[in-house]
C-alpha cells in the first residue's frame, strides 16, 4: 500500500511512521507542513529540520504550506497515494481533520497512536531506541530546564508527577511541550550544533541548527 508519512520532526509522526513501515506500508515520502503561527494542528519550532528526521528513515522530505493542507490530499490521490501516517494521539481536531479529508479522496487514515495510553507511548520510544529532546514547553509545571532534556526514564518520571500535580497530557498532545528526534539506533543521528534558547517567563522554546551525522 503506498502512503505518505506526515512528519513533523516530532516523536509521535516519527514513531507512527516506524510502525507504518514495520506494518508493510511502502512510504513514498514525507510530507512536511509549514505551518501558521499558532497552528493548532502542526508543530512550529524546528519545523526547518523535519527533513533531517525524515533522512533518519531513509525518505525524501517534501515540504508544503498549511494552506495547502487541504487541497494536498487530492494531489496526492491523483499520484495513486492510498494511505496517509499520522502520529495523532489524543487530538480529536486534529484525528477528525485528517480522517475526513481521507475519506473525501477515498484514503485510508493510518493514525497507529491512536488513543493509546501516553506512558506506552513513551515506553515504545525507549524500547525502540529513538532518541528524542524537548524543544518547547508551554504549560504549568514544565520550566526552562526542560527545554533541550532528552525524553528518557527520567523525563517519563518527571511527566508522570507533573500530569498528577496540574493534569497536563504526558505526551504534550495539548500543547505543553514538543520534542524533537535526533536518532534512532541503527539507523543513524542528527548531531545539534547549535541550540539558541527563547524563554518568555512562562514558556519558551529552542531553535536548533542541525546536521545529519555523516553528511
Amino acid at each position: 500500500m503506498k502512503a505518505v508519512s506526515l512528519l513533523s520532526g516530532g516523536k509521535d509522526s516519527f514513531l507512527s511512521a516506524v510502525i507504518a513501515m514495520e506494518s508493510g506500508m511502502d512510504i513514498e515520502y514525507a510530507l512536511i507542513v509549514q505551518p501558521e503561527k499558532d497552528s493548532p494542528m502542526f508543530h512550529v519550532p524546528n519545523i526547518g529540520n523535519a527533513a533531517l528526521t525524515a533522512r533518519l528513515l531513509g525518505l525524501e522530505a517534501r515540504e508544503i504550506r498549511e494552506s495547502e493542507f487541504d487541497s494536498y490530499f487530492t494531489v496526492m490521490h491523483d499520484s495513486g497515494i492510498e494511505a496517509i501516517v499520522s502520529g495523532a494521539t489524543a487530538s480529536d481536531y486534529q484525528h477528525s481533520r485528517i480522517e475526513k479529508l481521507c475519506t473525501l479522496e477515498k484514503m485510508i487514515s493510518f493514525s497507529p497512536l491512536w488513543r493509546l495510553d501516553p506512558y506506552l507511548v513513551l515506553e515504545e520510544l525507549l524500547l525502540r531506541k529513538i532518541s528524542a529532546i524537548i524543544v518547547s514547553v508551554s504549560a504549568e509545571g514544565l520550566d526552562e530546564s526542560y527545554l533541550g532534556r532528552s525524553m528518557d526514564e527520567n523525563f517519563i518520571s518527571d511527566i508522570a508527577r507533573v500530569e498528577r500535580k496540574y493534569k497536563v497530557n504526558p505526551l504534550g498532545e495539548g500543547g505543553e511541550y514538543e520534542s524533537f528526534v535526533t536518532g534512532m539506533h541503527g539507523n543513524g543521528s542528527i548531531t545539534i550544533k547549535d541550540a539558541k534558547k527563547v524563554w518568555t517567563g512562562s514558556s519558551g522554546y529552542l531553535e536548533l541548527k542541525c546536521t545529519l551525522e555523516g553528511s
